[in-house]
């Protein structure tokens, strides 16, 4: 099994190297002003993928990929189902079911779980990030409404990742 371990290993950090460095952005209650402060100053040029999950309404999540898409110098998009995360690419959760990423590094959207009362969550998403990207990023929590997203962030700050919470006094909604 040692030598299993080591050429997973070997595989994973390949896979990794090829990869863009990840940033993952969770909102709710006030997020999409915020996001804008987030990628204005974003260069056009970016080194990095970046996702988000917001609690919208997929009736309302095309507008506000086309909003941020005319207010940034990155291209913004509603995550295709079956994308890979790309370089100076925004990705937006586009349904109400909840974005994940699959264990080939690609975008999905499934319902479960149903209990959860935030559509899309951050939790969800922010759980598949941990258990299938093979390196560490950043991760940003926004503000917002509920605990949605704490956890995962504080698994994803114990895996490694660079960790970022807006604060109360900057939130428009603090939960």
């Amino acid at each position: 099994t040692r030598s299993f371990r080591s050429k997973t290993e070997a595989f994973r950090a390949m896979i990794a190297a090829s990869l863009p460095p990840l940033i993952v952005i969770g909102s709710s209650t006030g997020g999409p002003k915020t996001l804008l402060k987030v990628l204005a100053p974003l260069p056009e040029n970016l080194g990095a993928a970046i996702i988000v999950v917001q609690h919208l309404d997929e009736e309302f999540s095309p507008g506000l990929a086309d909003w941020l898409n005319t207010q940034t110098a990155l291209r913004v998009r509603i995550a295709p189902r079956g994308a890979r995360p790309e370089k100076g690419i925004v990705d937006v959760a586009g349904t109400n079911d909840h974005l994940i990423l699959t264990r080939g590094l690609t975008f999905a959207y499934t319902p479960e779980p149903r209990n959860n009362p935030y559509r899309p969550s951050v939790d969800v998403f922010f759980k598949s990030v941990a258990e299938h990207w093979p390196d560490t990023g950043c991760a940003i929590l926004l503000t917002g409404m509920g605990r949605d997203g704490a956890v995962e962030l504080a698994n994803l700050r114990r895996l490694g990742w660079y960790t970022i919470a807006q604060d109360q006094a900057t939130s428009v909604v603090y939960g």
